[in-house]
């Protein structure tokens, strides 16, 4: 997750670049929530372990969107931070980033159980062992900060820590040691996940030439293929210091601008698509949504307010969850 150059703006564009960063995260976040809420409607998708993969994704990508607007608006607002509050968002921030590779890889590898290894899906991917998994995929998520600190710890004075600062990652991770650490850790993550996710997709591929069920095993690849999309859109974030350096020489003037832009498409904009993939491709999970949001619309404009309650509980009683 990067974050911007030292503000440089006018006032009203400077107001205009918060109001289309802040507007975007809080749709991308009602977009997001709303497939949240659909996921818990029904009991049958937290027993299903591509589900629940999907909705930690989900939920990753709402806390990452939080954090980065909440980190472009302090630049902003304010200059200079307290040390510990910035060091917290910055370590949630680069761990939330980091496991959204790690959930897609994941992700690649349940569909590859569920196709290539149908009779043991349900004995390996269970409810249980997915939880497992995503607890491991935060604790190696959150290495790379970890490590970050405890640079920090042994390089840096602790008043450094109750000082305000700049909360800029280059700033509070300036030595040669943050920066190994962190090309190390985005070569071994991403090459990790992109030899999963081309093997997976190889051996679906495979399966589905000789699958009698090809239409399980084509949508599993195809899932899998705009996992690797998704991917692209991630390491985007990886050039924008080059995208930055090669451009503004040649618009000097426009430069944050141009940073601005950057940082829109490539750590706002890849958030989307986490909708599409499942959101409106999986017709179990669009139809389970439709239903019980269209079944909430009509509560609210046709049952008058003193009978919602006995309405909810005669829909319980018949087993209707809304």
């Amino acid at each position: 997750m990067n974050s911007t150059v030292w503000v440089v703006d006018c006032y009203e564009e400077a107001l205009a670049k918060n109001i289309v960063i802040v507007s975007l995260g809080l749709v991308i976040n009602f977009i997001n929530g709303m497939l949240v809420v659909t996921f818990f409607s029904n009991p049958m998708f937290s027993r299903d372990s591509r589900y629940i993969l999907y909705i930690h994704l989900v939920i990753n990508d709402m806390l990452m969107i939080c954090l980065s607007v909440t980190l472009h608006v302090l630049t902003y607002a304010s200059q200079l931070v307290n040390g510990s509050l910035c060091y917290t968002l910055v370590f949630l921030g680069t761990a939330t980033f980091m496991i959204t590779p790690l959930s897609l890889a994941g992700m690649a590898i349940e569909r590859f159980i569920a196709i290539c290894k149908p009779l043991h899906h349900s004995q390996i991917c269970t409810p249980r062992r997915t939880h497992i998994f995503i607890c491991l995929l935060w604790v190696i998520g959150a290495i790379r900060s970890i490590t970050d600190v405890i640079i920090s710890l042994l390089t840096q004075p602790v008043s450094f820590f109750r000082s305000f600062i700049p909360c800029y990652p280059n700033y509070l991770f300036p030595s040669k040691s943050h920066q190994y650490n962190t090309i190390a850790s985005q070569v071994i993550c991403m090459s990790l996940v992109w030899i999963i996710l081309i093997y997976t997709y190889c051996r679906v591929l495979f399966a589905a030439r000789k699958s009698i069920s090809k239409g399980s095993a084509n949508k599993a690849r195809s899932t899998i293929l705009l996992h690797g999309v998704q991917l692209l859109l991630c390491m985007l974030s990886y050039i924008t210091p080059v995208m930055d350096m090669f451009l503004s020489p040649f618009f000097p003037v426009h430069r944050t601008k141009i940073t601005f832009f950057n940082y829109l498409i490539t750590n706002i904009m890849p958030t989307l698509l986490s909708p599409l993939i499942y959101g409106v491709r999986d017709q179990r999970f669009l139809k389970q949504m439709k239903e019980f949001f269209a079944c909430k619309i009509i509560i609210v404009k046709i049952v008058p307010s003193k009978f919602r309650f006995f309405f909810y509980i005669y829909l319980e009683i018949l087993q209707i969850r809304i």
